[in-house]
C-alpha cells in the first residue's frame, strides 16, 4: 500500500469505529498530536484519545475534501460528521500523517476546539 492508501484505510476503519483494524495501522512509536489537545504515543495512546470521543457517537461520516501525498507525508482535509443521540454535528479537520513501512508514525490533527465542543454538546 502507498502512504495515501494506508491513511485512507485507517480513516475508513475509524469512520466505522473499528479500532482493531485502525490501530493495526499505527506504529508502536507513533506520535499523535490532536491539536489543540495534546500529544500521545503509540496505538494505546491513540485509543486513549479517540475511544472516549467516539463513545457517545452512533455513526460517523468522514467526507474527504482534499488529499495530497508527498512521499511518506499525507495531507487530508475532511469534514467529519458525527451522529450522537442529539443529532448530527460537523467538524472541519485537517490531518497530516507520515507513513513508514505501512504504519502511521506521525499524525497531527488540526481543528477548532470550540466547534468540536459545541457540536458535542459541551459548550
Amino acid at each position: 500500500m502507498t502512504p495515501l492508501d494506508t491513511v485512507l484505510a485507517f480513516l475508513n476503519a475509524m469512520e466505522k469505529m473499528d479500532y482493531a483494524t485502525a490501530l493495526a495501522l499505527i506504529a508502536p512509536d507513533c506520535e499523535y498530536t490532536n491539536l489543540p489537545m495534546g500529544t500521545v504515543r503509540g496505538p494505546e495512546g491513540v485509543r486513549s484519545v479517540l475511544e472516549p470521543f467516539f463513545d457517545p457517537i452512533l455513526e460517523n461520516e468522514f467526507r474527504l475534501l482534499r488529499t495530497a501525498a508527498d512521499g511518506p507525508v499525507v495531507f487530508v482535509e475532511r469534514l467529519d460528521r458525527h451522529r450522537s443521540a442529539t443529532g448530527w454535528f460537523e467538524l472541519p479537520v485537517t490531518g497530516v500523517m507520515e507513513v513508514q513501512n505501512g504504519k502511521i508514525t506521525v499524525w497531527r490533527e488540526y481543528f477548532d476546539l470550540a466547534t468540536m465542543m459545541k457540536g458535542a454538546g459541551q459548550a
